[in-house]
């Protein structure tokens, strides 16, 4: 495969983007003709599109620039080229079809060769050209994030296809001309309320800035100029604090800015009617300040204010901790705030929580919110910790009696891996090790061999974990011989006969199990009373009639719960065809609880969403006691790729608060 890519491409790049992209393609597919190096596809002949931000290849789309893949069959034992009948005639796709043969490793080293020798030879020839165009496409962001501007997505066509009348005379397509309907566009796409934002205001105020700082920076590692403000300003009807954060849209990688900011509309990629839809190369709908939960304003008209561009990453505002006091106050909707805790905690502190709100510094504190006594030896490590990552402590005039507390100890933490690694798990190991919480990496032999409560108080289960039913040997599977001795211990399948009672026991005896996406079966195989969703007359559906590949849906969640404390009522969740839950008659008998649910027919925000409707009423996180313990079921994953940090505490909510679960 070369390019050209086959659709659909992004709508926030430049137009220059595809069409230098097939002139690269051009290139690179007329070298390996001219050659007699038959079998080269493109477009339709694979499945990457241009669509993704979020590949070496794709991310420099958004920042003017042709990003390029290539990829050929060929390893180093020979294979065999199969007779296909339907590509032996040549396509658009397929210019030269290869015969059947046998395919050596050489053949495919040579085909890189060709491919990138003709990307050599195609730079160096329209160097001009392409040095030209990136200069080109800058200089049309810039003129486009000065003026009103209007991004024509699929919803907004549909919209105007559903106000156009159909003229039958012409064939199905509706062809606007007269003043009414050219009125409809006009109002449809470009109403002054649908136009391109100037800027992007996130406010300093905010429940959880610390993480938007760090999605400032993010944006600031890849080229985009931001702002802050110092001194409170006005834009639009609002009021924004210092410190606040300003990324304008007139730079020249502004298709990355909108990329990040405003939902992805992901066309409907159906081939036929009724058919099932394509699936896309990988995310459909990213969009990344929601992933992180980050609060911020669209300002649609021109707006200025006392600003400061930032030489470097974002840093956040310097806190002071108060001295002499009885206590500390620590936020629970702060992601750091876990750091605090794990490094307060690590080094003999105490850190407790509230049980109930607390009513003082003319404020009203939430019960969840972490309380610390300000012991003389833990007064430097909150010291450091207001430094190094701007938590705020808040000073309390007086104790809070023991009864209203609970006491926080460092859980021990395991964490399910497999020989040869699970990328799921390297995720988890990158979160935890980010956050500070200690853990280790058990395998089946270790949770088959029982015992778990000894040694661990925290067994997370992490996507990819499935439980074999053990009725017979899986010829497939490696054998401890086949590995390393040192290794060995780390081979092994997990099983409904051996791994699931142990995991039972575990539970029984008062442990926490968090069971992400695959793993969500543990629920089944425990016999509780959950099923998985959605569901049409208790059958599965289909891809024709229910597909959500990676998109962001918005989920109700119940903060009263522990598990939800620090997170707002409504939450941004990352979901890739995750499962989902329904609870079963007696689940509430049994103290089966949901604290994440779609609670409407429409929960896309961003990405693409077939037959989203199914999921109405369909549980997205559910906790359920077993024995002295607690099973936790995330469907989507909450950490996945260490992207929507706005549903960490998903996660760490879980793993922190072993006892009070069962709230």
């Amino acid at each position: 495969f070369a390019p050209p890519f086959r659709d659909p491409f992004n709508y926030n790049f430049d137009p220059l983007i595809p069409v230098g992209l097939d002139l690269v393609g051009a290139a690179m597919h007329n070298r390996f003709v001219a050659e007699g190096k038959p079998g080269s596809t493109m477009r339709e002949g694979a499945n990457y599109s241009t669509w993704w931000n979020g590949g070496l290849r794709t991310t420099v789309y958004f920042h003017n620039m042709v990003g390029l893949l290539t990829e050929t069959v060929g390893h180093p034992t020979p294979a065999e080229i199969p007779l296909v009948p339907e590509r032996l005639l040549p396509t658009g796709s397929l210019p030269m079809p290869i015969q059947p043969q046998k395919w050596r490793f050489s053949q495919a080293l040579s085909y890189e060769l060709t491919a990138n020798r003709a990307v050599l030879d195609v730079a160096s020839r329209y160097r001009e050209t392409f040095l030209y165009n990136i200069y080109q496409m800058g200089r049309n962001s810039i003129q486009r994030g000065s003026t009103d501007t209007w991004t024509v997505t699929p919803k907004r066509v549909a919209a105007l296809e559903a106000a156009v009348p159909r003229d039958t005379t012409r064939g199905s397509r509706p062809r606007v001309t007269n003043p009414d309907d050219l009125a409809k566009y006009a109002s449809i796409l470009r109403g002054r309320a649908e136009r391109d934002p100037r800027g992007y205001i996130i406010p300093a105020d905010q429940r959880d800035f610390l993480t938007a700082t760090k999605f400032v920076n993010a944006l600031i590692k890849t080229g985009i100029v931001v702002h802050r403000a110092i001194a409170p300003f006005t834009a639009g009807s609002r009021t924004y604090p210092a410190n606040s954060l300003v990324v304008r849209t007139a730079q020249a990688f502004r298709p990355h800015i909108l990329d990040m900011f405003e939902p992805q509309d992901h066309p409907d990629d159906i081939p036929y009617p009724g058919g099932p839809p394509t699936p896309p190369y990988d995310n459909a709908g990213w969009t990344l300040a929601y992933q992180m939960g980050v609060e911020f304003d669209r300002i649609l008209d021109p707006f200025d204010g006392p600003f400061v561009q930032l030489t470097g990453y974002a840093t956040p505002p310097v806190r002071n901790v108060a001295l002499r006091v009885p206590a500390y106050a620590l936020s629970h909707s702060l992601n750091d705030a876990f750091t605090a805790v794990n490094r307060i905690l690590a080094r003999g502190g105490e850190v407790h929580a509230l049980k109930f709100p607390l009513a003082t510094n003319t404020r009203v504190y939430p019960n969840g919110t972490f309380y610390i006594p300000a012991r003389p030896a833990v007064l430097p490590i909150l010291n450091k910790l207001a430094s190094d990552l701007g938590v705020g402590f808040d000073a309390l005039p007086t104790t809070v009696s023991a009864d209203s507390l609970e006491r926080l100890r460092l859980p021990r933490i395991a964490l399910w891996d497999r020989y040869g690694g699970m990328m799921t798990s390297g995720w988890a190991r990158f979160l935890l090790e980010k956050f500070e919480f200690p853990y280790e990496v058990v395998y089946a032999p270790q949770l088959d061999a029982g015992g778990l409560n000894e040694s661990i108080d925290v067994l997370i289960l992490p996507d990819g974990v499935t439980f074999a039913d053990g009725s017979a040997p899986d010829s497939r599977a490696l054998q401890p011989a086949d590995v390393p001795a040192e290794y060995r211990n780390r081979v092994g399948t997990m099983t409904v006969a051996r791994t699931v009672p142990n995991i039972r026991a575990f539970l029984e005896a008062g442990g926490t199990v968090l069971a992400i996406g695959s793993a969500t079966t543990l629920a089944s195989e425990l016999g509780l009373p959950i099923a998985h969703a959605p569901l049409d007359s208790g059958k599965p559906l289909s891809r024709s009639r229910f597909y959500i590949p990676g998109s962001i849906l918005s989920m109700r969640v119940d903060t009263t719960s522990a598990l939800g404390q620090g997170l707002p009522g409504l939450a941004d969740v990352y979901y890739d065809n995750s499962p989902g839950f329904r609870l079963l008659p007696g689940a509430d008998e049994v103290g089966v609880r949901q604290i994440g649910w779609f609670a409407t027919a429409a929960p896309l925000r961003s990405g693409w969403a077939w037959g989203q409707r199914f999921l109405h009423g369909v549980a997205a996180v559910v906790q359920a006691p077993v024995g002295k313990g607690m099973l936790v079921l995330y469907g989507p994953d909450p950490y996945f790729r260490y992207q929507p940090h706005g549903t960490f505490k998903l996660l760490f909510n879980g793993i922190l608060y072993r006892t009070a679960l069962g709230e």
